[in-house]
């Protein structure tokens, strides 16, 4: 298993090394008050983990949140309903 991990994480080195290698091209951002001239390969792979981070930021607060809150309310009803039960069950002989 280690061994198989190992190998797949110098797969994505020398994927992301050739990726580097590929998109060498320098592309300038010009903010008007200074200019910024980075590598394509960077800005695409930024662009990447960007779009990743604000996916995963909308999931979690538009479905996460959302069903913890409901978890939350099933676990106190079901909390609720069991109490009755509890309480005759230790009554009984």
């Amino acid at each position: 298993m280690r061994l198989g991990l190992i190998l797949l994480a110098l797969l994505f080195a020398i994927a992301g090394a050739a990726f580097g290698a590929l998109n060498a091209e320098h592309v300038v951002f010009d903010f008007y008050f200074t200019a910024l001239a980075l590598p394509r390969g960077v800005v695409q792979l930024c662009a990447v983990l960007a779009g990743w981070l604000l996916g995963g930021i909308v999931v979690y607060f538009g479905l996460v949140l959302r069903l913890r809150r409901r978890v939350r309310v099933l676990a106190r009803e079901l909390k609720r309903r069991d109490e009755p039960v509890a309480a005759t069950a230790e009554k009984a002989p």
